[in-house]
């Protein structure tokens, strides 16, 4: 390892439209970053598909991180470790790294660019219904959807299979030449990029297991594959999807000899530069918040995390959806809630992920669709702030009017369930619908600022629900720690700690956790290669070594504590037994209109 001012670390996130490149100190200070879009195909008739391209993708990485080093006038020689975090789309190529085309019709599984399916590609529908419908171990570990509810059918539980890369690829295999098919390699986007970047196949733990029904502890399930029509895996060993024999890495293990001659001279870096293996963008996040220190007003905290309290501590990336992802030393199951995942990040560590589907795209929905929004938009633009701080001036005036003490307590007759979009933690309903009780004859501006905080409110209810949860299954968490656009939402999370009843710790930088994370795994990597840590150390030690490297760059965060009154402690009890009833009212009003309609 390089332990001076002149050791550099670079982080790669790609996201769903952008690549985005961090040059990053030893300590953590972002030195310069960079940003490149990506394109993104749909098809005009079919809604379902989006598909991307891992040269298009790796032409921006490529661009990005000459930038920050441009930006920067930092040398390739001081860039000491590299690390990818990227989205849970599907990458395919064949054996020699060329890509293979995923676009139905005649040029499927011939060479061609567009060869991802995306993250948010619904293409695979009826594959997920017939994986579902399986019952095999490997349900067990994306939310126990056999229990979900007495009236869930299969098909209710397709969404919880179709962000994972199975179904994804036996709806090719049902389309491909079985020639073609033969000659593809199939990755988690995450893992191609560690491929493309050093040539070599190791594929992560965190790819395989949270998004390739990689089973903890016994690996692949060759009767799931011969059920499904993918026998072929099996017989070859599993050579198309990686992780023969077990060879599967935790994050941040050196892949191969580190940057290819070839993806060196892409980058603009130095050949057999350290790359991490790698992680999804969420557990990026996680990497990147979950190990801070925080001030409590300016006063910085005396307490230094340990790996233990990582348990402790929930970490939620919200941004149009929220992701929520926390770590145990035992695999704890919660149904709705993905996992438990063995080793995605830490040797020996479980990690189990819930979210929502829609919350600050919620929000935004909320706002725009109201009658009062020109309003607010005029008078945001009059005033020069945002229309957030609008709508909380209008609420500050509403509650001093009628002499309430909390926005709670001004909104205390209204009741609002969030699920427009359908639930996917903690109880995996995509049948769930949004509700609002307590309407009036008001179309004004002070209407659209109740249902403002209404909104805000049932978001940190829905969140409240997930933690019990999964605390009532086995977890302890005690805090949330935020990454994303939400945590610059400074009422919304001093909601979430009084709803929860836990503190709330807010990034150094909302925008800068996931790449920060991400530049974690290439100093791991780097001090693992140059001997700091040895590569065949006992799990416990390269846990240990993993945490300091986590605690050492992660920037100190804001704790915001509780602080609502007993008043409005009661109301969001209140406001919390009813958001739960609200659930079984509708499930039972849908059970009584679907058996009226037979």
């Amino acid at each position: 390892m390089s332990s001076g001012q002149n050791a550099y670390y670079i982080g790669v996130d790609v996201g769903t439209g952008s690549a985005r490149a961090a040059l990053v100190k030893q300590d953590g200070t972002l030195v310069a970053s960079s940003t490149v879009e990506t394109q993104t195909w749909r098809d005009p008739q079919d809604h379902r598909i989006f598909e991307q391209s891992t040269t298009d993708i790796w032409n921006a990485i490529s661009k990005t991180v000459k930038a920050v080093l441009a930006d920067a006038k930092v040398s390739p020689l001081d860039v000491k470790g590299l690390g990818f975090d990227a989205t849970c789309s599907l990458a395919v190529s064949d054996f020699d790294m060329n890509p293979i085309t995923v676009t139905k019709g005649d040029q499927l599984g011939q060479v061609g660019e567009r060869n991802i399916v995306l993250w948010a590609d619904h293409r695979a529908e009826e594959e997920a219904e017939l994986i579902n419908s399986t019952g095999n171990v490997v349900l067990d570990y994306v939310g126990g959807v056999m229990s979900v509810s007495d009236d869930f059918s299969w098909a209710d539980a397709t969404f919880l299979q179709l962000e994972m890369e199975i179904p994804k690829t036996l709806w090719l295999k049902r389309r491909m030449k079985p020639e073609l098919f033969a000659r593809c390699q199939f990755f988690d986007l995450p893992d191609f990029l560690t491929y493309r970047a050093t040539g070599n196949n190791l594929r992560s733990t965190c790819s395989l297991t949270c998004k390739c029904s990689y089973v903890p502890n016994s690996g692949w399930q060759p009767d799931f594959f011969h059920k499904i029509g993918l026998g072929e895996f099996v017989e070859n060993n599993y050579r198309q999807l990686g992780g023969v024999d077990g060879q599967v890495a935790t994050a941040g293990l050196p892949v191969g000899k580190g940057l290819s001659k070839q993806a060196a001279e892409d980058l603009g870096l130095l050949e057999g530069t350290p790359v991490g293996s790698a992680v999804i963008d969420a557990y990026a996040g996680w990497l990147g918040t979950i190990a801070a220190r925080y001030k409590e007003g300016d006063k910085l905290s005396e307490y230094v995390p340990n790996l233990d309290e990582s348990r402790h501590r929930l970490a939620a990336c919200a941004g149009t959806s929220t992701c929520h992802i926390v770590q145990s030393p035992e695999g704890v199951f919660v149904n709705g809630v993905w996992g438990p995942y063995k080793d995605p990040v830490f040797p020996g560590w479980w990690m189990n992920e819930g979210g929502q589907s829609s919350t600050g795209q919620l929000i935004d929905f909320m706002i725009k669709t109201h009658p009062a929004y020109p309003k607010l938009t005029e008078l945001a633009e009059q005033q020069q702030v945002s229309i957030h701080n609008v709508l909380h001036d209008e609420l500050e005036k509403l509650r001093k009017e009628n002499g309430a003490e909390s926005f709670t307590e001004l909104t205390k007759d209204m009741h609002f369930y969030p699920d427009l979009h359908g639930n996917r933690s903690p109880i995996a309903d995509p049948r769930m619908r949004g509700s609002i009780v307590g309407l009036t004859l008001d179309d004004g501006l002070g209407d659209l600022a109740r249902k403002f905080n209404l909104t805000l409110e049932g978001i940190a209810l829905q969140t409240r629900h997930i933690v019990d949860e999964m605390n009532a299954k086995g977890h302890a968490i005690q805090s949330i720690y935020m990454s994303g656009g939400q945590a610059k939402n400074i009422p919304l999370m001093q909601l979430f700690a009084d709803t929860c009843n836990m503190p709330v710790v807010l990034p150094a930088s909302s925008s800068a956790a996931v790449v920060l994370g991400a530049a974690m795994l290439g100093r791991f990597a780097a001090e693992l290669q140059s001997g700091s840590h040895h590569h065949q150390t006992d799990s416990q030690t390269q846990s240990e070594a993993r945490w300091k490297i986590m605690v050492d760059m992660t920037p100190p965060g804001t704790l915001i504590a509780p602080a609502a009154s007993k008043k409005e402690k009661r109301l969001l009890e209140a406001k919390y037994k009813i958001f739960r009833e609200s659930i079984e009212i509708q499930r039972r009003w849908r059970k009584e209109i679907d058996d009226a309609s037979k």
